[in-house]
């Protein structure tokens, strides 16, 4: 059985544990992959029940690949989402414009 098949087994078993609201640990995930008839170092059950102690894995996943915190904020202290985004990009855009001022300065215009 490859590395990868005993890694993604642990990782099955720590979702299926946060699911049912079950406290990660090494024991239980070495009992899920035994149980699923998977054999898996000890250390890696170890290392993940370590890694995810005292975690909310609901809110890791739900935060994988969100680029900023600030719309998330906004909607959770009762803004709008949309006002907070429309103003990141005024900000974005004014330091983009300072960038293009700082360039011209040195003289790495475009143009010049």
């Amino acid at each position: 059985m490859s590395e990868n098949t005993s890694e993604f087994a642990i990782v099955y078993a720590a979702l299926i544990l946060a699911d049912d609201g079950v406290e990660i640990t090494a024991d239980k995930l070495q009992a899920l992959t035994k149980a699923a008839g998977i054999e898996v170092e000890p250390v890696w059950a170890g290392l993940f029940a370590k890694a995810l102690e005292g975690k909310n894995v609901a809110d890791l996943l739900f935060n994988i690949g969100s680029a900023s915190a600030a719309p998330t904020s906004a909607v959770a202290s009762g803004g709008d989402a949309t006002e907070t985004a429309a103003e990141d990009k005024k900000e974005e855009e004014k330091k983009d414009e300072k960038d293009d001022e700082s360039d011209e300065d040195m003289g790495f215009g475009l143009f010049d």
